[in-house]
């Protein structure tokens, strides 16, 4: 393999699978071209589960490929089965165009759109999908899938070996995330689409679609499943999801999460999530004693990725200081308290349950009796503690659950 981009997401760990890798380097050395990967938008936000796809458009950009970003409006009204025990709640378009909307700021802070000739297409399948006649697409689309070739891929044959309901709607979905290759090849020129592995079945009849339809050829690339080293899924942890979105999660919680990594995941995450050298990555590796120093490089790294060099130089300046004794910094995530329940006094199980910092008083009690709860460095030894103008000396506090999660929190 000659080929810069190939070489890369190999080295790097980001190639599963390809349909013909041979015939992809070879028009890759002949050319730039145009691939995509789709995302249904059923959330605010994605999270890191999805963010391995988005350094593959990094990567395609720096080597001079253009990138279509297809937020699946249409198809997130249908509910993609892969990889899922059961059927996803159907959303309304109204909550979908807000998400699409949403998510969409995320591409605009980690896809470069200065260089005209990469810069980002962004596209929503629903301009397509939802204008199809039904009849006219079985006649023109629907007779290339066979109903025993459907069955045989892992997103309809697991549901059904576990004795999981696979609704109509949903087994449609693979011919639609096909169809919509085929457009985008047909109005863009794009020849390859890049998925999770999951996605394989789905990523190949589209292929196999183009084919029979143009008589042309096109790719599909898939990635990897980010596995854990303690089995735990990628993107979740016990207090939620890893927003990519910064309203949803501050860039300091994002920079503890990467700084949080176990320590046999962080020579992969190194490779997955930075944009560093991967013959560095190795060398450092080899050579740094301190675990704990490639987890802030890579905490620092993919922080200034998605939210910039400034963001994340503050998030580890906030880390630093917040473990010292005593110590206390404005860049911690801020929650606000009403200045009239500060001076008529407030229950502080009550503050920790509204303001999600604790799912349930249970929790609550349980952590302040193991003595995990601190206000400004000062265990809180009391359940039944009353948060009032006795606690800020100024018009904020710190609030520490356990060694790692930190608080400010400010009256206003």
């Amino acid at each position: 393999m000659k080929n810069k981009f190939l070489i890369e997401i190999k080295s790097r760990g980001y190639l599963n699978q390809c349909t013909d890798l041979d015939g992809l380097e070879d028009i890759c050395n002949k050319k730039s071209i145009i691939g995509y990967i789709g995302f249904d938008c059923t959330a605010q936000s994605l999270h890191v589960g999805s963010l391995l796809q988005i350094m593959i458009l990094r990567t395609m950009q720096r080597h001079g490929h253009k990138p279509i970003v297809l937020l699946g409006g249409g198809t997130t009204l249908i509910g993609d089965p892969s990889g899922k025990d059961e059927t996803r709640k159907v959303l309304d378009p109204k909550q979908i165009n807000k998400n699409i909307k949403s998510i969409k700021k995320v591409f605009t802070q980690l896809l470069d759109s200065k260089n005209k000739n990469t810069k980002p297409v962004f596209v929503d399948n629903s301009n397509w999908l939802t204008k199809l006649n039904y009849i006219k697409f079985l006649r023109e689309i629907g007779r290339y899938f066979t109903i025993n070739k459907m069955l045989a891929f892992d997103s309809v044959k697991l549901r059904l070996e576990r004795e999981q309901s696979l609704s109509y709607m949903e087994f449609n979905y693979m011919i639609l995330q096909a169809y919509d290759f085929y457009q985008l090849f047909k109005k863009n020129n794009c020849i390859l689409q890049i998925g999770g592995s999951d996605q394989w079945g789905n990523i190949v009849s589209g292929v196999d679609l183009i084919r029979r339809l143009t008589q042309k050829t096109s790719y599909g690339l898939t990635t990897p499943l980010i596995t854990l080293a303690s089995g735990a899924k990628m993107g979740k942890t016990e207090k939620g999801a890893i927003w990519l979105n910064k309203d949803l999660l501050s860039p300091y919680d994002y920079w503890q999460f990467w700084r949080n990594t176990d320590d046999r995941d962080v020579e992969k995450f190194l490779n997955y999530f930075t944009e560093i050298n991967t013959n560095k990555i190795k060398n450092l590796i080899d050579k740094e004693k301190n675990i704990n120093n490639l987890k802030i490089l890579l905490a620092n790294e993919a922080t200034k990725i998605l939210h910039g060099k400034e963001a994340s130089k503050i998030a580890e300046q906030t880390a630093r200081e917040t473990f010292k004794e005593k110590g206390l910094s404005q860049g911690l995530p801020e929650i606000k308290l009403n200045k009239k329940d500060i001076n008529s006094g407030i229950k502080l199980l009550d503050f920790l349950v509204k303001n999600k910092i604790m799912s349930s008083k249970s929790e609550g009690r349980r952590i302040i009796n193991n003595k995990g709860l601190k206000i400004d460095d000062i265990v809180v030894q009391d359940e039944n503690k009353i948060f009032n103008q006795l606690d800020f000396k100024k018009n904020f506090v710190k609030l520490s659950l356990g060694k790692k999660k930190h608080f400010l929190i400010k009256v206003v």
